[in-house]
């Protein structure tokens, strides 16, 4: 499996990385809340644009992420807009939703950027390009809040994210049982042998926890902690992931 390289993190090897994200309104928030994670075991940060009140004001975005890199230094920061789709807070056109994560990528403010993989086609492709010629990481990835696809599903959607040419594939699903959270950790661990860019899965919930701390064993590269405000459910405190998955990673 290749690994993906962000400033000095590398995902892809070793413990899963930890990525907490930032869901201010505004730009005090954000930089507030930016402030805070600095001081905790954060490898990477998640911008979750989709939360700013400004987000429809491209300039006020990059004024935003300008300063957000300048108080956070050394920890790559992930760009996301969320569609209220796939469980974001707000809607967006197609065409809005390609011009404001290429216009990120071109910006040089960020290191990666998620682009939702069944966005279309053409307009995914669009995105992944313009982000590799400007020099960012490109994580695909699809949400559902519902339920759990079989796992020969999981692994077609991740494969097909691959396809489309992301550095990373990620896939969040819903458990409604137990056995839904296995079918996720199996579809990973098949993942990881079949595919040769690094993945992100987790089962979200409570149900679905193990799944943000056993990446290491099934092989997923990167899991989500919170500072503050949770951005899915499911999602612990930064500080007790980091012990855990340092327990895991020890005895591995």
């Amino acid at each position: 499996m290749n690994t993906v390289q962000v400033k000095n993190t590398v995902i892809g090897e070793g413990r899963p990385k930890i990525c907490v994200p930032i869901v201010g309104k505004t730009k005090t928030d954000i930089l507030e809340e930016a402030k805070k994670i600095t001081t905790l075991p954060v490898d990477v940060v998640e911008w979750r644009v989709d939360w700013f009140d400004d987000v429809f004001a491209t300039e006020k975005v990059l004024e935003t992420a300008k300063e957000l890199q300048e108080v956070l230094k050394d920890i790559p920061v992930l760009l996301t807009f969320r569609t209220s789709k796939e469980g974001g807070e707000k809607e967006i056109s197609v065409s809005d939703y390609a011009a404001l994560n290429i216009a990120a990528a071109q910006s040089g403010y960020v290191d990666l950027i998620d682009v939702e993989a069944f966005t279309g086609d053409d307009i995914v492709k669009t995105i992944i390009d313009a982000a590799h010629e400007a020099g960012v990481k490109v994580i695909a990835s699809n949400h559902d809040f519902f339920k759990t696809p079989s796992e020969n599903e999981i692994l077609s959607i991740l494969k097909q994210m691959e396809e489309a040419g992301a550095d990373i594939a990620k896939i969040a699903v819903m458990p409604t049982c137990t056995e839904d959270v296995l079918t996720l950790l199996s579809a990973t661990c098949k993942a990881k042998k079949e595919l040769s860019c690094p993945v992100i899965t987790m089962s979200m919930a409570k149900a679905g926890l193990i799944s943000r701390l056993s990446g290491e064993v099934f092989g997923s590269c990167l899991t989500f902690g919170a500072a503050g405000n949770v951005s899915a459910p499911g999602q612990i405190n930064a500080l007790k992931l980091r012990s855990v998955l340092e327990i895991l990673h020890e005895n591995v």
